[in-house]
């Protein structure tokens, strides 16, 4: 299907191409909206704070493009493409998208959660670089590069299944935040309608909408790399650049609709979940599929690990420094370092 997709997008004209962009930005507006209206009422309902939400079950959802893009690049022989698409995508989610959803309005921290979780993000991607570095020779990181093993990526699927048993029992023993309010919901019309509804109905309307936002972001995606061949940019490039924005779509539209819905924590919990899924879910099942692993060429040990964790250390440093809430200062700061990694990634 993906290669149809990606035939059929190839043989159109430029026009053709931007007018899907356009239609489907549309589609994927439309379904972060209810999407996140749907996240709102179930964590209403279920009594948790709606950044446990985005943590758990919108970031798996929405992460689920990545997964997707970069086992079958794992698959169709192109290591390189899948490991830079995971990394990219962090690169996208921490600092574009989180920091452009901080340049709309404050995000309330629920320190309790962001803490915890937090530092697994922290820690899953110094586990990724770690995996990926060539301790026996550390030269060759530099000159040839390495790859993230089989075996690396069969660790961090065990992991995965770890990190999602114990968001489940967590959340579930830590229970809402007396000090972080939980949304309010209008006890009239159809949003009174919809307080009282089953909540397994409310989880399988934010099911399809989660699935509406990733179809349209699998659409997007094959534009915008038919464009990026055209101006002739290196593949590895394109993986860490335009894919992983293309398949981050998701996040993006939802954290922006978060956010303008006044729902920041949720916005946030989507970028923490996403990252450490990223890592867990996205590499370690594309490594695993792969008996040679996932190539990671010097460019990934000059600078795309290097941006990805000074962006990833920036947010833990201004979650640590701030108060009730991550403020406009942090979004400038993770925007402009996320320009920064990507102009020099287009440079390199």
């Amino acid at each position: 299907m993906e290669a149809l997709l990606h035939g059929w997008m190839g043989a159109q004209p430029l026009w053709l191409l931007l007018a899907i962009i356009v239609v489907f930005l549309v589609t994927l507006a439309k379904g972060a909206d209810i999407l996140v209206d749907q996240a709102v009422l179930l964590s209403t309902r279920w009594g948790v704070s709606p950044i446990v939400i985005g943590a758990t079950i919108i970031s798996l959802g929405t992460t689920l493009p990545e997964a997707a893009v970069s086992v079958a690049a794992a698959l169709a022989g192109n290591p390189g493409l899948a490991l830079g698409n995971a990394v990219g995508s962090i690169i996208c989610d921490t600092g574009l998208i989180l920091g452009l959803a901080l340049l709309i309005g404050p995000i309330p921290l629920d320190k309790r959660i962001v803490n915890r979780q937090g530092w697994m993000q922290v820690g899953a991607v110094f586990l990724l670089i770690a995996l990926c570095f060539p301790w026996l020779a550390p030269s060759l990181a530099f000159s040839t590069g390495s790859a993230l093993p089989q075996w690396g990526g069969i660790l961090l699927l065990v992991l995965l299944v770890v990190y999602l048993i114990w968001s489940v029992w967590f959340f579930r023993k830590l229970g809402p935040d007396p000090t972080v309010p939980l949304p309010e919901i209008e006890s009239t019309g159809a949003a009174a309608a919809a307080i009282t509804a089953n909540p397994w109905w409310i989880l399988l309307k934010l099911m399809l909408a989660i699935a509406v936002v990733v179809l349209s972001a699998q659409i997007l995606i094959p534009a915008a790399q038919e464009s990026a061949v055209r101006m002739n940019i290196p593949p590895s490039i394109i993986a860490a650049t335009l894919v992983a924005f293309g398949t981050s779509l998701p996040e993006l539209v939802t954290v922006i609709s978060s956010v303008r819905k006044g729902q920041g924590g949720l916005a946030l919990g989507n970028v923490i979940g996403a990252d450490i899924l990223n890592v867990l879910f996205v590499a370690g099942a594309a490594a695993a599929v792969t008996s040679g692993g996932l190539h990671a060429g010097p460019d990934f040990f000059k600078l795309l690990f290097p941006g990805m964790a000074l962006l990833i250390i920036i947010l833990r440093v201004a979650i640590m420094l701030s108060g009730k809430h991550l403020h406009r200062s942090t979004g400038f700061l993770l925007l402009g370092s996320y320009i920064i990694v990507t102009v020099l990634a287009f440079q390199y």
